[in-house]
């Protein structure tokens, strides 16, 4: 595998499944959200190649879950491996799309390195693939 960063052309994130899996995320965190103690203030969306979208929300503590690892565990939970899409949101009403943290770019490329991933941009949401938010990652060889 190269070292070289992988750059790839971003993509509109403004189909109907895009905007579907967007609301997917917001509605996870929107019945979710902990204003108290702010446990729960990401919520995330994933969708899979048999088109079911699996959701999570953020667990925070010492060592904490971000939302798409959690969603990504409910995923791999009910037997999918194939993952196409993701988006992460925060805010009581998910009204923030998230670019996803560098732990969470690191499990991507591990196990979704060609997922497509909703990420922020001065002219709104756009897609990446999962490999080109991480030119350098970790490998176990």
């Amino acid at each position: 595998m190269s070292d070289a960063p992988r750059e790839g052309p971003m993509q509109a994130a403004e189909s109907k499944a895009d905007i579907a899996l967007i609301e997917a995320a917001r509605d996870a965190i929107r019945k979710n959200y902990d204003a108290t103690t702010e446990n729960h203030t990401v919520g995330s969306a994933l969708r899979c190649g048999s088109g079911r979208i699996y959701v999570g929300v953020n667990v925070y503590s010492l060592h904490g879950a971000c939302a798409e690892f959690i969603a990504i565990g409910a995923a791999i939970t009910a037997g999918e491996r194939e993952f196409t899409t993701i988006v992460a949101v925060r805010g009581p009403d998910g009204e923030e799309i998230l670019p996803p943290c560098g732990n969470c770019r690191q499990m991507l490329a591990d196990y979704a390195p060609g997922c497509d991933v909703i990420v922020p941009t001065g002219a709104g949401a756009a897609k990446v693939k999962a490999r080109d938010l991480l030119p350098f990652p970790y490998g176990a060889s």
